[in-house]
């Protein structure tokens, strides 16, 4: 049977395994992200300020991930459906994580203890930059399958709005982001090694759990990295060589960005007060046998425990 070309050198065949990867990854997305949001909506212990920067970066994933799943290339009210709100969502969702590495920074390093008032300016921030972007690249666009998306990018102009619109928002977030983290995790370890100097058992003893914290922070950067090097990587390659498409960057582009919402959710959502209020759940319902699976101790440990993302104070002032 002959194959049909379908976007650059890709045939039919191509596409449909890079539609398959799509679906199937942004499924995984799609249930980690709405057990975040479902978390955050069952679990009233849960609804923190900073736990709801989490509930908003994971209910845009769920829809990003969302309108990848049900949007069809090949019809043109899907495929617009899908151009538009994927667009919109998944520059929401690394929107939402600058405004998280925000908080941390300006609550450990600054000291400042007024990131509540800031909500509002947060979803200003987030909800309308996300609408200018999607506004901006979708003047004179024209709407078509190109492998497993929409948003056929014709000519090298449209490429270059395309790349301004999403890739250069999202490195500089992931720039931000990185920037930010090394400067609190820095602040908290001159902190700790300052305690230890002073012999100050009790710092010590309450600076554990932050610390254990800051061997995730360190890594949050990295998911945006792993999800979006490859699509970097892809459009630059589409840029200089249009028409040439390479199947194998192809499916790693649409994989590791599909994913995004599970690693989010994962990093960002799976703390220590998720678990234990699962945990407190669970252990009302089948407590005898899960006590089997978990040990006591790790139920004392996580009730001492708050939001891996709380407001962190140092105990340097007496």
């Amino acid at each position: 049977m002959a194959t049909v070309l379908v976007a650059g050198n890709l045939t039919a065949h191509d596409r449909q395994i890079l539609t398959s990867v799509n679906a199937g990854a942004s499924s995984l997305s799609f249930v980690g992200s709405s057990f975040i949001v479902l978390c955050y909506v069952l679990f009233k212990e849960l609804r923190k300020f900073s736990f709801k920067l989490v509930f908003n970066l994971a209910l845009s994933d769920m829809l990003c991930s969302f309108f990848s799943i049900v949007g069809d290339p090949s019809k043109g009210f899907f495929c617009i459906a899908q151009g538009y709100s994927t667009h919109f969502f998944c520059v929401a969702s690394f929107l939402w994580t600058t405004t998280i590495a925000f908080t941390l920074h300006r609550t450990v390093v600054k000291h400042k203890t007024d990131v509540e008032d800031l909500e509002a300016l947060f979803h200003l921030y987030v909800w309308g930059t996300s609408l200018v972007m999607t506004v901006i690249r979708s003047i004179g666009n024209n709407h078509g399958h190109l492998g497993a998306w929409c948003w056929a990018e014709i000519g090298r102009t449209r490429k270059a709005i395309h790349f301004i619109t999403f890739y250069a928002p999202l490195w500089g977030a992931i720039l931000y982001n990185g920037f930010t983290y090394f400067q609190v995790i820095r602040m908290l370890n001159n902190a700790t090694r300052m305690a230890v100097g002073m012999s100050d058992r009790a710092y010590q003893f309450d600076a554990r759990p932050d610390m254990k914290a800051l061997n995730r922070w360190g890594y949050y950067p990295l998911i945006l990295i792993g999800s979006w090097a490859f699509g970097t990587i892809n459009r630059i390659h589409d840029f200089v060589a249009p028409g040439h498409n390479i199947l194998w960057l192809s499916v790693l582009d649409v994989g590791t960005a599909a994913l995004m919402g599970l690693f989010n959710s994962i990093a960002y959502g799976l703390n220590s007060s998720v678990r234990r209020a699962i945990y407190e759940r669970l252990d009302l319902v089948w407590p005898d046998r899960l006590r089997r699976w978990f040990p006591n101790s790790l139920k004392f440990r996580n009730q001492g425990q708050e939001s891996e993302l709380v407001s962190l104070k140092i105990q340097d002032q007496q």
